[in-house]
């Protein structure tokens, strides 16, 4: 009966530990879709420059907990639900993004524009993308095969940042060239980063989804 039991108690303990690193890697995925949510609340007029900057401090504090969190667990972890090196990665990356989002509502702030409702589809599409990545992530340690598919999606969300971003760039040049001008193009280059981390995100998942199945 003890003979039994062994493996089955084997495999509960190290299901905890992937249920745990994909809780964590959840909760740091949250924090980046909050900040999005409220970047795109700003761009709306819904809440202050000055004030998404300040919510947009507490969010970068929350992530970074989060990182810490899978840093400290993935050390004491007897297995992991993909390679260590790669969610290491995809845990950069997605602090990336949200660091990218905290650049964008800083720099909004800085150089004194509100309104910037012209961005909002492409904040949209990034919230697409971070939606996307959490139902892969939390999809990791139960249904990889499942996890690989919703990446694929993630991806494409992803890369509909970058068409977003360019669309807005190329009606951007069509208005007169002036200071202001130069402003939004630096705002909107901060999205385009932040669609670019977004689709590393994505790579660094299915390489890792990968890895496993092979």
């Amino acid at each position: 009966m003890r003979r039994r039991r062994l493996p089955r108690l084997l495999g509960d303990l190290l299901g905890h530990f992937d249920e745990q690193l994909v809780s964590i890697l959840v909760g740091q995925i949250d924090a980046a879709i909050r900040g999005a949510e409220l970047a795109r609340r700003m761009t709306r007029g819904e809440v202050s420059p000055d004030a998404a900057r300040e919510e947009m401090r507490d969010l970068e504090h929350q992530g970074d907990r989060k990182r810490a969190e899978l840093v400290s667990a993935l050390a004491a972890a007897l297995t992991t639900p993909i390679d260590r090196e790669d969610l290491f990665r995809f845990s950069r990356l997605v602090d990336d993004v949200l660091d990218g989002l905290r650049d964008f509502v800083r720099e909004t702030d800085l150089y004194g524009l509100g309104d910037q409702e012209s961005v909002t589809p492409v904040l949209d599409a990034v919230l697409e993308g971070l939606g996307t990545l959490r139902e892969a992530a939390s999809e990791l340690a139960e249904r990889p095969h499942q996890a690989g598919l919703t990446t694929v999606a993630a991806k494409k969300a992803a890369n509909k940042v970058r068409r977003s971003y360019a669309m807005e760039l190329a009606e951007l040049f069509n208005q007169p060239f002036n200071v202001e001008t130069m402003k939004r193009r630096e705002l909107l280059r901060r999205i385009d980063v932040v669609g670019m981390r977004l689709s590393e995100a994505a790579d660094a998942l299915a390489d890792g989804i990968i890895k496993r199945s092979s």
